[in-house]
């Protein structure tokens, strides 16, 4: 095993994927929880969360930092549909919405079998116009990251909601936290993340892998890989079938086969990351209170 300040080396295919000379930078500090970075490639930023200060922020090259919304109702992971929407999951409105071209805020899921959802957490969008997103209970466990409250949910679950209709169904329901989530490039497979460890000494700190079916359900749900430092949080997939994952000592980085490559050190524990850039080659991280970036030799599956 190779190491050095930023990198660990577990498998010598990792150093394939790094630039030696590209330094890790903070962009941005003084958030209180970062979370749910998107880049957005048409506008040439990136939108991400800090949930407790109820604020959503912007990032450009050439402006800096500013504040995309306030208040952002306890905003967590974001991300795009195909027609450049953003999607957003809510804590203190335990809803995931859609912000429309004109600004407009649409409501695509709040309620399941007539209660409440617990507090959804991370999205992502299939080829197909579906919306799956994960829904623990983190936003509803205090007044920090959200407004607390008892779960109306018997299970903590991942749901779709339905391009068509706008039913919103659960996919999945055995987790104890699930919170991440990423499909692989061909979209025929999903990682979801357990994070059942952040309340639970004995909980689940894995990331899960399941075929999904027609773009409409899913099966299998074998163990991928487990996070040996803190839980594993927010992931991202790269062109490759790389998964890299969030982690309580930086990103680690898998091979489509669940096998650890290598770790990105990061000073404070990451809760998300996203790719970006022109390239796509940039790794965008929110951690604790700082937004950090980092060039890389991978380019992340693209978001509108």
């Amino acid at each position: 095993m190779l190491s050095s300040e930023l990198y660990e080396v577990r498998d010598g295919r990792f150093k394939d994927l790094l630039i030696l000379n590209a330094e890790l930078e903070e962009l941005y500090s003084g958030c209180m929880w970062a979370e749910g970075p998107v880049w957005c490639q048409d506008w040439g930023h990136l939108i991400w969360s800090d949930i407790p200060n109820q604020r959503m922020l912007r990032w450009a090259s050439d402006t800096g930092t500013s504040v995309f919304r306030h208040l952002s109702n306890f905003s967590n992971g974001n991300t795009r549909d195909a027609q450049g929407r953003l999607i957003t999951c809510e804590h203190g409105t335990r809803r995931v919405s859609r912000t429309e071209v004109d600004g407009t805020i649409t409501v695509l899921a709040d309620t399941y079998n007539g209660k409440r959802l617990n507090s959804p957490n991370d999205v992502v969008v299939h080829a197909n116009g579906s919306i799956w997103f994960t829904d623990p209970t983190y936003g509803i466990l205090s007044d920090y990251e959200g407004f607390k409250a008892d779960p109306e949910q018997e299970f903590r679950r991942v749901y779709r909601v339905d391009p068509e209709t706008g039913v919103v169904a659960p996919v999945v329901d055995d987790f104890v936290q699930p919170n991440g989530l990423a499909f692989s490039p061909d979209q025929r497979r999903l990682y979801i993340a357990d994070s059942g460890g952040s309340h639970d000494e004995n909980g689940p700190c894995h990331v899960r892998v399941f075929d999904v079916e027609h773009g409409e359900t899913l099966s299998g749900g074998a163990i991928f890989a487990e996070i040996d430092c803190g839980v594993p949080d927010g992931m991202r997939v790269d062109t490759e079938g790389r998964l890299w994952c969030s982690a309580g000592d930086g990103i680690h980085c898998f091979d489509s086969g669940g096998t650890l490559l290598g770790k990105i050190r990061i000073p404070q524990t990451v809760a998300n990351l996203t790719f970006g850039g022109a390239q796509r080659n940039r790794l965008f991280i929110t951690a604790t209170r700082s937004l950090y970036a980092l060039y890389v030799n991978a380019k992340g599956c693209a978001v509108p």
